[in-house]
């Protein structure tokens, strides 16, 4: 989130007006200003301890994806690590709160409010006396400026990833003390909170060469509960400390060290002590589940024979085991075992925590072309989803509430959140094919085959590349014995918060033409993948169509009604691949054929969803305390350019309206709050009507945490507070973890 320093700035769309634009009044008009927000769908799960209970000391080891390229989050390859640095050392404005809104940080602000509207709008930043730069300077509004000079968009030396806000700022300068700091905007700003979170020392912003390099592998000069005290690629750390200049609660632990390990090797690394604390997939969580339970794994089957060693290889596969393991000679399997047996008493130290993360799973439709350019075929993909089915099939396992997303731009328990998706209708099957023939998809009509060199009726771009060679990767629904394997054991999606990031230009926009993709825009792309199946997610390979489905293709103009529906190979990726089977299934009912194409971890956004060679997709997109921001770009209308290129942004899906583009620009201009949460609400609306992409599920958050690690865990929405993290003192309670109770509603 911006907030944060990594921007959402993403999201997807391309043209398509129709029905999007002429949404009846009472639709609208039932997400008021005086409407009560909900709360959160699941709170915090993070053993909460009163500070006194928290002994003094210690380190956290903290499981990450990879070591940070940079620790400068406004450049392009800033990733989730970056994030996590940037809140433990960096001053912010702003943080969330448990419900996803800013609150002022009162670290650093004593108030920020706007003190004037006309002329022009001022913001008065009131900033905490104590607080100070580790290098005893105070922070005052020459840092406030030189971030602004630097986030401006005017410099073209400096390589920034985004200049949203900033860019409408006309002067920063000093208020009547050095506390406090003015800042005037050139015209009105909404989420003028997303600003300055985090702060960055002048040192830092002050000149091209210091912001494009100097805080890529090192940040001398901080102002949080911890410090950077090295970055150590070869060891795969981030180590921080105690700052010692740290003017409010002194943090518990007395380090923090932010260890790089592999998704599906969390839980291996949890049991050996690599780390305390880590985001885990379902089958981690069962696993560590199974540990802390009065069953356990259960005791393998003995023997040598080959009725033995068969019953310890279905042991091994019910165990999680994969498919190379059990194949494994009987010695290297019985090691495996062993191994196995001694991880899960060590795993009994170590818990679940649950909750929901601040993103969603999507289902991406390319309107650029083919089929899918007819808003009437994209409302009949979306009439044709059980949406509700589909959030079961993730989140009822794992003892998560199951509700489907309602918006694509908030998520419940922020004050943006309504539900619109009556703007496109609950699923309907006789109005999906009512829609499909309304657009000339009849059933049982004549097909052709194609003419050499003509392309498909799906996207565009037909490729080949797939992660394990031709048509290998490829599995058509419906079709049976026709010489097709199924190929879907092991593909999916990449590994979550940040698979796919590729340079983009300072504007953050993508633009393409016919020989040149350039890369992807600034985002937080958070790719569906490490979440585990649900067990009985998998229809058997050459599972025919359903008995209700059409009997012969949808056609028109003598071509089948046929998708490409890509998606990531990489490992962990099984919820991903459980989804995509099962929105198949739904689209056959209604007579929609998709062919599954699964393509390697690393091609599979810039080569496929940036550059548009998809029909559906699956991925997820975090959610933004401020969507009016944030969210414009994802489903901003695309340009046409003058060097006829089309300047998408990150409006993959190039699905988008004048119309919604207005109303995110009406949101952003208002200095009324409600007024701008109804303008967010009405662009909501308009998005589901224009069915360019279908929001179906809050991701999973499950993190697999040391038992007497406290204040740390699901996070939820909410910013962590690093100072209050920490191990119980000896003697102290354990707090009980609300994740080993009902569902958290």
């Amino acid at each position: 989130m911006s907030h944060h320093g990594v921007g959402l700035r993403a999201v997807l769309r391309s043209a398509a007006f129709l029905t999007a634009g002429a949404l009846a009044a009472p639709l609208l008009a039932g997400c008021g200003s005086d409407d009560k927000p909900a709360g959160p769908l699941a709170g915090q799960d993070i053993a909460p301890a009163a500070r006194a209970q928290v002994a003094d000391g210690g380190m956290l080891k903290w499981a990450v994806d990879a070591v940070p390229e940079t620790l400068n989050t406004f450049q392009a390859d800033a990733d989730a690590g970056t994030t996590r640095v940037a809140q433990a050392v960096l001053p912010s404005m702003f943080r969330l709160d448990a419900n996803g809104r800013p609150v002022a940080n009162p670290a650093y602000l004593e108030s920020a409010k706007i003190i004037e509207t006309e002329p022009r709008q001022v913001v008065l930043y009131k900033l905490n006396q104590q607080a100070v730069w580790s290098d005893g300077r105070e922070i005052g509004a020459a840092d406030f400026a030189a971030q602004w000079r630097a986030l401006s968009g005017k410099d073209s030396a400096y390589w920034t990833a985004r200049n949203a806000g900033y860019d409408r700022i006309a002067k920063v300068e000093r208020g009547a003390s050095d506390l406090q700091v003015r800042v005037t905007f050139s015209r009105p700003y909404a989420d003028w909170k997303s600003l300055f979170s985090p702060l960055y020392p002048k040192d830092v912003m002050g000149t091209p060469d210091a912001f494009n390099d100097g805080a890529r592998r090192k940040l001398k000069v901080t102002a949080g509960p911890f410090r950077v005290e090295k970055v150590d690629t070869a060891g795969k750390d981030v180590v921080l400390a105690r700052n010692p200049r740290w003017w409010g609660r002194p943090a518990k632990l007395e380090r923090i060290v932010l260890h790089a390990v592999t998704v599906g090797g969390r839980a291996a690394a949890l049991a050996d002590g690599t780390v305390d604390l880590a985001e885990i997939d379902p089958a981690e969580a069962r696993r560590i589940g199974l540990a802390g339970s009065e069953k356990g794994a259960g005791a393998p089957p003995r023997g040598g024979g080959k009725t033995a060693v068969k019953k310890l290889r279905a042991w091994a596969l019910a165990h999680g085991f994969d498919s190379d393991q059990v194949k494994a000679g009987r010695k290297k399997l019985r090691k495996a075992v062993t191994r196995y047996l001694e991880q899960q008493q060590a795993l009994r130290d170590f818990d679940v925590r649950k909750s929901l993360e601040p993103a969603y799973t999507q289902l991406a439709l390319n309107g650029s072309a083919g089929p899918l350019a007819d808003e009437r075929v994209r409302r009949a993909v979306a009439r044709a989803l059980d949406r509700e089915e589909l959030a079961r099939l993730v989140l009822t396992p794992l003892g998560l509430p199951a509700v489907p997303v309602g918006s694509h731009l908030a998520l419940s328990g922020q004050a943006a959140y309504a539900d619109n998706s009556g703007a496109i209708g609950d699923q309907d099957t006789k109005e999906a094919q009512a829609l499909l023939a309304d657009a000339g998809w009849v059933p049982g009509g004549p097909v052709r085959e194609p003419k050499k060199g003509e392309k498909a009726a799906g996207s565009q771009n037909r490729t080949e590349d797939v992660s394990d060679g031709g048509k290998d990767g490829q599995y058509i629904v419906g079709e049976d014995d026709k010489g097709h394997d199924g190929g879907h054991g092991d593909g999916g999606a990449p590994d979550g918060a940040d698979g796919g990031r590729e340079p983009r230009d300072g504007k953050g926009a993508h633009r393409e033409s016919a020989g040149d993709q350039r890369e992807h825009g600034d985002r937080q792309l958070a790719q569906e993948g490490r979440h585990g199946s649900a067990p009985g997610a998998y229809a058997p390979k050459g599972t025919a169509a359903p008995a209700a489905a059409p009997a012969g293709p949808l056609a028109k103009d003598g071509k089948p009604l046929a998708l490409r529906f890509v998606l990531p190979s990489g490992p962990g990726s099984d919820t991903l691949n459980a989804v995509a089977e099962r929105i198949t299934a739904m689209l056959e009912q209604v007579g929609i054929r998709t062919t599954i194409t699964r393509v390697p971890d690393e091609s599979y956004f810039k080569d496929h969803i940036a550059s548009g060679d998809y029909d559906l997709a699956l991925y997820s997109w975090p959610s933004s305390a401020f969507p009016a921001t944030d969210a414009r770009p994802v489903y901003a209308k695309p340009v046409p350019a003058a060097d006829g290129s089309v300047n998408v942004e990150q409006n993959f899906t190039r699905v988008g309206t004048d119309q919604v583009d207005q109303l995110f620009d009406q949101a952003a201009a208002t200095l009324d709050e409600g007024e701008a949460r109804e303008l967010i609400r009405k662009a909501d609306a308009r998005i589901w009507a224009a069915a360019g992409s279908i929001p179906l599920y809050q991701r999973p958050q499950l993190v697999g945490a040391r038992r007497n690690l406290v204040n740390a865990g699901a996070f939820g929405f909410q910013t962590p507070v690093y100072e209050d993290m920490g191990f119980l003192k000896k003697g102290a309670r354990l707090p009980a973890s609300p994740a080993a109770g009902p569902d958290k509603g």
